[in-house]
């Protein structure tokens, strides 16, 4: 298992030095908990640790090449509605002749603010700024060079409106996100090669049925601690080029069923890894999750916006 990485480790210590108010929980809208989902991001800003993320597949290289990312995040609340996330992936690629190459991606960092919470109807809202920092990872596993901004905006809506007569499909919740990636440089050229760099519309989402929803909010039917715990999901994660296009598919990403374990600090989450053509992956692979909830974990001190009202 990779450690942290560094740069990671850095920013989270400065944000972990500074001063601390007072704060709500995580992801919760109304009686809706909206977990954290490993494809794409919820709708909330959060004091959240996902520590490590990993998983393996067959790439969209042709020949394909095997690759494992392990990854690191770490999110933090500066306001109650204003929150920043920094995460890194260190990346092992074997291609079919054998050979190996191995080292950490572009640092990503996100700029969120969640304008949007209405408990009574379980919906949610957020815009961010996802900004991956060109030049920061190694050029050995592909990190590119030149810096991509993505403004993104996030959505969570919860089936609790539903009748009577469909009260066990009140747990099921729908989270969306959309972003329009927007590279710095438009082409680059390397030893003499030009490679463009296409804009893309990143687009995915999740549909997710709350175990945890029915016990508290429908019915409790009776079932074992464990399985009223558990939030199966499946999330998609696409995206597609709208410029600048060279041969081949124009919409790349991956189909994602699985399940969440919520415990009282932490979750556990599994899912498979189901390209959507030969583009973005070569066969099914499969990815886990540890995530900490810091808002939990250290109620009194980082679990804390870093900034609240005076009211609070």
């Amino acid at each position: 298992m990779a450690r942290m990485p560094m740069r990671v480790v850095a920013v989270a210590t400065v944000v972990a030095c500074l001063p601390v108010s007072h704060a709500s929980a995580h992801c919760f809208v109304g009686n809706r908990f909206f977990p954290a989902t490993l494809n794409v991001d919820d709708p909330c800003v959060a004091d959240e640790l996902s520590l490590p993320t990993v998983s393996a597949f067959r790439n969209g290289d042709d020949p394909s090449a095997r690759e494992v990312n392990i990854s690191a995040e770490i999110s933090k609340r500066i306001t109650e509605t204003f929150g920043i996330s920094v995460g890194d992936t260190w990346v092992h690629l074997k291609g079919p002749s054998g050979a190996t190459a191995q080292g950490f991606d572009n640092l990503e960092t996100s700029f969120k603010f969640q304008f949007v919470t209405d408990p009574a109807d379980e919906f949610v809202m957020s815009a961010a700024l996802d900004v991956d920092w060109g030049g920061t990872g190694s050029s050995a596993i592909g990190a590119e060079p030149f810096t991509t901004f993505a403004p993104t905006l996030f959505v969570g809506k919860g089936f609790g409106f539903l009748p009577e007569e469909l009260k066990y499909l009140k747990p099921l919740a729908i989270t969306g996100q959309v972003g329009y990636a927007i590279p710095t440089e438009s082409m680059t050229i390397e030893d003499g090669e030009t490679t463009f760099n296409p804009r893309s519309i990143v687009w995915g989402g999740s549909l997710q049925y709350s175990m945890p929803y029915l016990k508290s909010a429908v019915e409790d039917v009776g079932l074992p601690d464990f399985v009223n715990r558990l939030i199966p999901l499946v999330e998609w994660n696409l995206s597609t080029e709208t410029d600048h296009f060279v041969e081949g598919e124009r919409t790349t990403g991956t189909i994602n069923p699985g399940i969440i374990y919520v415990g009282d600090k932490f979750q556990i989450s599994g899912e498979a890894i189901i390209p959507v053509n030969r583009a973005s992956g070569d066969g099914a692979g499969g990815m886990g999750q540890l995530h900490f909830y810091l808002d939990d974990i250290f109620p009194d001190t980082y679990g804390r916006p870093l900034f609240a009202a005076a009211s609070q």
